[in-house]
């Protein structure tokens, strides 16, 4: 008999399996739903369903629930943080709803954006963070975007910027603010936007959402930086276990093969380290490989990773014995995403490589340029990929793709 945890899992998964509905897909791991039916060519002009403007600029990857397909953004020029919401199957704009106005942040590094959160669902609300007016608030609205609540969940210290998003598990939504002013890993009740439980965190900058992984026998909330790996229960926010490790600075989310999470980091030092997590402390390897920003994939018992200079790369999850490591693209802001044992993956210049991944080989199947700007990550569902990047010549402007045969 499944456990409790599988048992929701499948669930979740069955729920959302024509959907993508939350950062890193309907099972928070980056894997889309089996037996898709994917190009790995297209352009403007071939297997390109449509393409829709989007008004301002952001980091945050598109999600798809229902009909709609949804963003966040924000205009600078409006001073406006808003959610865009797109037709799923034509691309016309839906409704735009503007969750803050004024007091947008203008510090922290140049390629940051004011909207690098990504849009989450339940299936019958959704959820945003943006960082505002020296704070971090959570936003809850329903299918047609209107506002069902909003919470200041902490200050935040602008180092480099904000970009981590929600994640749900039941009736909580975790967020993570960590920043150099002392941060705070949060448990929101979904329904009323009430704090459930906090949890102090480092006064270090860091920038990673949280990963919900089953593993050694239990749900937890895993995040890693500000020099420490920690794991919650995400329904109470009891510490299970912490530990001294991973790096100062990451931008990854924690993935799992049961048994350990696998988790990166970029400064000061490049990282990947693989974790035994049932709060033992025990690293089960590590390697200097650079998975900063890209958050990485597990299937079968291999890790594999696109590393921000991009370079692709397959290891034993259990050993960490590197099976090969190949050169697909540079500079890498978006994950990569896995299709059965195909991987999606965007580069900083908005050229989309896909290539089949076994633990035998990498075989690079094609890339394909949409726009010339991409901070954002694919998202995968019945049978469609949806993409956000930029075109920057004559005036930056913004598109949302959706490819399909």
């Amino acid at each position: 008999m499944k456990s409790a945890p599988l048992l929701l899992a499948a669930f979740a998964t069955s729920i959302f399996a024509a959907d993508w509905p939350a950062w890193r897909g309907p099972t928070g791991d980056g894997q889309a739903a089996a037996g898709q039916k994917l190009p790995v060519k297209w352009s403007e002009s071939e297997n390109l369903v449509w393409k829709a403007a989007v008004r301002g600029r952001g980091h945050g990857s598109p999600i798809v629930v229902g009909d709609q397909v949804l963003l966040a953004t924000a205009d600078v020029e409006t001073e406006e943080q808003l959610v865009l919401s797109f037709d799923r199957a034509t691309g016309k704009s839906r409704w735009e709803i503007v969750v803050h106005r004024g007091n947008l942040n203008t510090k922290g590094h140049k390629i940051s954006s004011q909207a690098s959160s990504d849009v989450v669902s339940d299936g019958e609300r959704l959820f945003v963070n943006f960082l505002n007016n020296g704070a971090i608030f959570t936003t809850a609205l329903d299918l047609n975007g209107k506002q069902l609540w909003q919470r200041r969940v902490c200050d935040f210290q602008v180092h480099q910027g904000f970009g981590s998003s929600p994640v749900i598990y039941q009736n909580i939504v975790l967020v993570s603010a960590d920043h150099r002013g002392g941060g705070k890993m949060t448990g929101l009740n979904k329904l009323t936007g009430d704090i459930v439980w906090q949890q102090d965190r480092p006064p270090v900058a860091n920038y990673a959402s949280p990963g919900i992984v089953n593993a050694a026998g239990k749900v937890q909330a895993v995040l890693a930086g500000c020099n420490k790996v920690e794991s919650f229960d995400p329904l109470t926010g009891k510490k299970l276990w912490s530990i001294d490790g991973s790096t100062e600075e990451t931008v990854v989310t924690a993935v799992t093969d049961g048994s350990r999470v696998f988790l990166g980091g970029g400064y000061p030092k490049n990282h990947t380290m693989a974790l035994e997590a049932d709060g033992s402390g025990k690293i089960a390897w590590e390697n200097v490989t650079k998975t900063y920003v890209p958050s990485m994939l597990v299937k079968n018992g291999h890790v594999f990773a696109v590393g921000d200079a991009g370079r692709a790369v397959c290891w034993k999850s259990a050993t960490g014995e590197e099976l090969w490591n190949e050169k697909v693209d540079r500079e890498f802001y978006g994950s990569p995403v896995m299709a059965d044992s195909r991987i999606y993956v965007t580069s900083k210049s908005g050229v989309t490589s896909v290539f089949e991944a076994t633990p035998e080989k990498f075989t690079l199947l094609g890339q394909n340029p949409l726009g010339d700007e991409s901070f954002s990550s694919p998202a995968i569902c019945d049978n469609r990929l949806y993409l956000r990047s930029a075109k920057t010549s004559p005036t930056r402007q913004e598109f949302l793709w959706c490819v399909g045969e």
